[in-house]
């Protein structure tokens, strides 16, 4: 079989989901070509994986009608060409050129038409000009794709109510990551102490017994991190009072930083974090505030670790914990989010029962080989029966 992954411009979560189903698909004897932006291939390696190449073709993360015409016209070409059994398109953009694209090659006497699996990764903006071309974009993938695989229940639904034949469930797990140097005794509400990388990158502070309330993602409209901040100033009266740190980067940092000062916290925004597992070991509670998630990578390993979680009911979110394994509020909700930090951060019985949970709710969580093994049943699947022109 010959598999070719197509994606567009990424940061985060996706190029890593669709070079881990590279590495994998090839490992197992899969053909495998990747075809994305130059800059992708730059910050993930996929040309460094054994048995994968990967081809630039630039998908941009926002409607540009030349390089997207471009885009379609260079995909049509790589396929036809190549004449892969299977294109896995992710995301939304990247689904809908693609579909486009493999709608104008020709089969052959021998070659059937590539079939096409989108996974869609995240929910489109919920209004205004980006909103309704998130709809179209919807409409495409749902008419050209022969299965849409998606990350959250939510997801699915709209997917179907924009008419796909075929539609399931894509499972994306987070890579485990490297032990952390220090770890968080069971039953204790851990601080930071002068020993975590934390302190010695924020030297200085003046109660290294503080506990930590630990976030992490970009510092983007969906993570809902503005609402964090409301619910920090919610708990001051704590002593000792928590450190707030909010690891990440993102186009809101600067606002976010004003607004801490504005609401007289005292937060720390270190940005990128490589050591977030040594992080999170010493987290009192990990806290993700987002107004709408798949499946967060960070949740997973949150629950690796046995931290106990706040969270939102949002998008894939409670899916992933269960009931037992987080405390579940609304998003954009202030008061609850905060009153549910107070509960974790002042009741030993409920923070030890969260931190079990989590232990336990992470050894149901889907590893790399049982990503691949699903992708790859899909893709025979889908090609089974297929028949040139």
């Amino acid at each position: 079989m010959k598999v070719a992954f197509v994606l567009g411009t990424s940061t985060g979560g996706t190029a890593r989901h669709v070079r881990m189903l590279a590495a994998g698909a090839a490992a197992r004897g899969i053909a495998v070509e990747v075809f994305g932006p130059a800059r992708t291939d730059e910050d993930f390696a996929f040309g460094a994986l054994a048995g994968v190449d990967f081809t630039p073709v630039e998908i941009a993360d926002r409607p540009r009608v030349r390089r997207d015409l471009r885009a379609i016209r260079r995909l049509r070409r790589l396929a036809a060409a190549w004449r892969p059994d299977v294109v896995h398109a992710h995301g939304l953009r990247a689904g809908a050129l693609t579909a486009v694209a493999l709608a104008l090659v020709r089969p052959t006497v021998y070659q059937p038409r590539p079939a096409l699996v989108v996974t869609v990764h995240n929910a489109p903006p919920a209004g205004g000009v980006t909103g309704a071309v998130y709809r179209v974009l919807e409409r495409i993938v749902a008419r050209g794709a022969d299965s849409v695989l998606c990350v959250s229940a939510d997801l699915e639904d709209r997917m179907r109510a924009a008419g796909a034949r075929r539609v399931g469930y894509a499972p994306v797990p987070a890579v485990p990551l490297p032990a952390p140097p220090l770890a968080a005794t069971a039953g204790s509400a851990p601080g930071v102490s002068a020993e975590t990388p934390l302190a010695l990158s924020l030297p200085g502070d003046p109660a290294p017994e503080r506990p930590l309330v630990l976030a992490a993602g970009r510092l983007a409209p969906q993570k809902g991190f503005g609402t964090l901040l409301e619910a920090a100033a919610r708990w001051r009266d704590l002593r000792p009072e928590p450190l707030l740190v909010i690891a990440g980067e993102g186009p809101l940092a600067a606002e976010l930083k004003s607004e801490t000062a504005r609401l007289g916290l005292d937060a720390r925004f270190p940005g990128h974090r490589d050591d977030l597992p040594a992080l999170l070991a010493v987290a009192a509670v990990f806290v993700l505030p987002s107004v709408w998630e798949g499946q967060p990578l960070i949740v997973q390993e949150a629950l690796r670790a046995g931290v106990p979680v706040v969270a939102t009911r949002a998008g894939g979110t409670p899916a992933l914990t269960g009931e037992d394994a987080a405390v579940l509020v609304p998003p954009g909700d202030a008061r609850r989010l905060a009153d549910a930090v107070r509960a974790v951060l002042t009741d030993e019985v409920l923070a030890a029962r969260l931190r079990k949970a989590a232990a336990a709710r992470a050894l149901t969580l889907p590893d790399e080989d049982a990503a691949v093994s699903a992708a790859l049943a899909e893709y025979q699947a889908v090609s089974r029966g297929r028949s040139p022109a």
